[in-house]
């Protein structure tokens, strides 16, 4: 069985006001000093100082990594709290910001190269890494994959307030982020070869400043034998962190399947895919996605069954079928995360407390063995 493991970028809020705070070199401190996270996991900080990074280990059950994003977030959030804020579970800031950026020499480069993209940018996203065995199998994979992409926007969608207003989107998160160079969809690659010669095309324009910033909707990973899928939201709820690990890694293990077979990757040009995540990321779950077969519009629901069902030897096969398919449908019924902040919203009346609320909520998770019980440490 293929082992998955995420990265979540957690948004640091005071815990009164909801502003973002620029506490995350003191968090990581506290985390050196008290010698966390555990069990593999990883916490690290990003260009701004409002967000942290927390990873879990690679894990081979949807059970597991679970329960390690449960402890990464709990952890966070006590070390958060010595400085009196939370770690928020949010895609972007409901309330205006100017995020305070880290100093380092590569940071200040990008400042100087990119203007007002780095210096205003403040996204959070989530990361899965789906274990390949070669470079070809990735390569492969990718080819595969890109089509179906634009799901995991709905699915994710957390970030429908930005700068103190409704953006009237379910993931503003994707639109800012497309501001960078080469974030987005790629076209495909074809072979191993294909796709080292077109990454070092993108380097040689010198648009980017080094390959860290080939942001693409999943790449092959630098740093480990892994796909990293790049397009979501740092989901609300974690159930849905784990649901979309889950259901990646089945996307990875068909498109394998399919490449074994010798079933060609779908030719869909770069541009529709494009498309696709505009729709996905302004409709979330309550209007239209792309088709991915006809490349015509049909209800998000329609779409994302249309996935589950597509991939349902593979979820079965790992065990990870009725988890995924009950964590969608609660999605279904009680909507993304830009559904639940508009609710919160429409309640309180206060953005602030909307990110108060969404990093207080005691997280659980659907269909996690013993996952409800744990404490944090």
């Amino acid at each position: 069985m293929r082992t998955i493991g995420v990265e979540e970028e957690l948004l640091l809020v005071d815990g009164t006001t909801g502003a973002p705070v620029p506490v995350a070199d003191l968090v990581l401190q506290r985390a050196v000093t008290d010698h966390v996270p555990w069990d593999g996991a990883h916490f690290t900080g990003e260009m701004q100082l409002e967000m942290l990074e927390v990873i879990t280990r690679p894990h081979s059950t949807l059970a597991t990594l679970g329960r390690q994003v449960l402890d990464n977030r709990a952890l966070a959030t006590r070390l958060a709290a010595e400085h009196g804020a939370l770690a928020a579970p949010l895609a972007s800031s409901p309330l205006p910001v100017l995020p305070h950026l880290r100093s380092s020499e590569r940071y200040d480069r990008m400042v100087q190269r990119f203007g007002a993209v780095p210096r205003h940018s403040l996204t959070c996203g989530l990361h899965v890494h789906v274990a390949v065995a070669s470079d070809r199998e990735g390569v492969a994979v990718l080819d595969r994959i890109r089509t179906w992409l634009p799901v995991f926007i709905a699915l994710t969608a957390n970030s429908p307030f930005h700068a103190g207003e409704d953006t009237g989107h379910a993931s503003f998160r994707s639109v800012t982020w497309n501001q960078w160079p080469t974030a987005g969809p790629a076209e495909r690659y074809g072979t191993v070869a294909r796709y080292r010669a077109l990454t070092d095309a993108i380097i040689g324009t010198e648009a980017l400043l080094d390959q860290g910033m080939l942001y693409f909707d999943a790449r092959l990973s630098r740093n480990h034998p892994t796909v990293e899928v790049r397009v979501a939201d740092v989901p609300l709820d974690p159930t849905m962190t784990v649901t979309v690990a889950g259901i990646v890694r089945a996307l990875v293990d068909t498109a394998v399947e399919e490449w074994n077979a010798g079933k060609p990757a779908a030719d869909t040009p770069a541009c529709i895919i494009r498309l696709a995540n505009w729709r996905a990321a302004i409709e979330g779950l309550d209007g239209h996605l792309v088709d991915p077969l006809t490349n015509r519009p049909l209800p998000a629901h329609e779409v994302i069954l249309m996935l589950l069902e597509y991939l349902r030897p593979a979820l079965t096969a790992n065990g990870d079928d009725q988890l995924v398919e009950r964590a969608v449908h609660q999605a279904f019924i009680h909507g993304n995360g830009a559904t639940r902040q508009r609710a919160a919203h429409a309640v309180v009346g206060d953005l602030g407390q909307v990110a108060v609320q969404a990093a207080g909520a005691q997280p659980t998770l659907i269909g996690i063995p013993d996952a409800d019980a744990r404490t944090p440490r």
